[in-house]
C-alpha cells in the first residue's frame, strides 16, 4: 500500500487548485490501480455555484476526479513517468448519488488496458460506502 500527499500528487500530474480534485492518494499499485479520497467543502466554488439551497460537488467534477485518480495509476509507472494523462473519453457513466459539503469522497480507479500510450480505466465513486458513480475512462498519454 502506498500513500501519497498533495505535494506528491502535485510532481505526478498538472492540475493546481480549483481543478485538483483529489486530495490524499491512499492506496496505490503503480499501472494497476488507485484509491483517493477528496474532500468535499462549501469553500469550493463550483460547490457554492451548485446551488444556493442544495450545495453539491458537480457529477462532471466527480468524473474528472475519478479521472485524475486513474492518471496517478497511470503515471506512477516506469514507462509514463514525467509525461502527461489526458482525457480521452468517457464511456458508461452512470450517477446514483450525490456528493455534499462534509462528505468524503472515496475515489477508486482500476486501470483494465493499457496499449501503446492509451489506458482505459474502471472509476467507481463513493460517499459513506455507497457508491455514487461510475465511469469507464479513457487516458491518452503524451
Amino acid at each position: 500500500m502506498t500513500e501519497l500527499k498533495i505535494d506528491e500528487i502535485q510532481k505526478i500530474i498538472p492540475h493546481r487548485y480549483p481543478m485538483l480534485l483529489i486530495d490524499r492518494v491512499i492506496d496505490l499499485a503503480p499501472g494497476k490501480k488507485a484509491e483517493a479520497i477528496h474532500c468535499v467543502s462549501f469553500s469550493e466554488v463550483f460547490v457554492q455555484a451548485s446551488s444556493d439551497t442544495d450545495p453539491v460537488f458537480p457529477s462532471p467534477l466527480i468524473v474528472e476526479a475519478m479521472a485524475q485518480t486513474g492518471a496517478v495509476a497511470l503515471l506512477k509507472t516506469p514507462d509514463f513517468a514525467g509525461k502527461t494523462a489526458y482525457f480521452g473519453g468517457i464511456q458508461k457513466a452512470v450517477f446514483k448519488g450525490q456528493a455534499r459539503p462534509g462528505d468524503q469522497l472515496l475515489l477508486k480507479t482500476e486501470l483494465t488496458k493499457i496499449r501503446l500510450n492509451i489506458g482505459v480505466g474502471q472509476g467507481v465513486a463513493l460517499v459513506n460506502n455507497q457508491v455514487i458513480a461510475e465511469a469507464e475512462l479513457t487516458f491518452m498519454i503524451g
